[in-house]
């Protein structure tokens, strides 16, 4: 008996979204890095001039060195805090699921909201920490600010998918490893953990090239300061093009975000060997 395919016409809508609203832009911002422009006129075509101005870019160096900082501890914060409430929130008991739903609060926010609400909490006059650790005006510390101020928002998110592959994992293991005398903690690290294996590679995908991109929640918290202690590379390439008008640069950087964070996530796909994913029902 043949199987019916699906028509490939489909697809059509998507494709014609996907690039009219990725792709074209995409073309043009690549145009854009090779030309000097200040948002107004026509642009000019420079060549490599900005390419070799990024080479040269101190300033552009050490944000993506405060931005790779930002994905890391990011991830490390995130990461074990999401998938524990995750697993937890995966039980049976009905105060876990009030509690999950006070929790996932965040949320319903926008990041601005959230920025804007952490701004005042931490203001070092009015807020929770007044009179004490300036933590958005210490250089040292207020990029790690920002970090918890991003983890409060997105833990919440990861924490969903955590508990949706752990309430996805069959009992029966559970039940065969305490035949077998498993402890709480042998269950989690033998079987709990290596079903999660695909819903990491996943989250840690979404986590960090999030971490990559983010900038509307440094730019309210801080505005890349104390000086520019938390300038990272996406809000270096607002400021250089919404308030340095220096629009061709800017693309330029635009265009090393989006190559960074493409090559960024196939990295983790093949580190992972998520693209030869198979079941996982048997655990480890």
């Amino acid at each position: 008996m043949r199987t019916q395919r699906p028509s490939g016409w489909y697809a059509v809508p998507a494709y014609g979204f996907f690039a009219l609203f990725a792709v074209l832009p995409m073309v043009l911002v690549v145009y854009l890095s090779f030309t000097s422009w200040q948002g107004l006129g026509t642009p000019v075509p420079n060549g490599t001039v900005n390419w070799s101005r990024l080479l040269d870019d101190g300033e552009a160096h050490a944000a993506v060195g405060r931005t790779v900082l930002l994905m890391v501890v990011s991830w490390l914060v995130q990461t074990p805090i999401a998938m524990l409430i995750g697993v937890w929130a995966a039980g049976p008991q009905r105060s876990r699921a009030v509690l999950s739903s006070i929790f996932f609060l965040p949320l319903l926010l926008s990041t601005a909201a959230i920025a804007l609400l952490w701004q005042a909490l931490l203001d070092p006059n009015f807020g929770i920490a007044a009179g004490g650790t300036q933590f958005l005006g210490d250089p040292d510390i207020a990029i790690y600010t920002v970090v918890f101020v991003i983890s409060w928002q997105y833990i919440p998110f990861h924490t969903l998918m955590y508990q949706g592959a752990a309430r996805a994992i069959p009992a029966s293991l559970y039940e065969a490893a305490t035949i077998d005398g498993a402890s709480r903690v042998g269950k989690f690290l033998h079987i709990t953990l290596p079903q999660l294996r695909y819903t990491l590679v996943t989250s840690s995908v979404l986590m960090l090239v999030g971490s990559l991109t983010t900038f509307d929640t440094v730019l309210i918290l801080t505005g890349g300061g104390p000086g520019t202690a938390t300038r990272i590379l996406p809000l270096h390439m607002y400021i250089t093009g919404f308030s340095g008008f220096e629009m061709g640069y800017a693309s330029t950087i635009a265009v090393v975000l989006v190559v960074l964070g493409t090559a960024l996530s196939v990295a983790v796909m093949r580190w992972s060997g998520f693209r030869a994913m198979s079941s996982q029902q048997e655990g480890s």
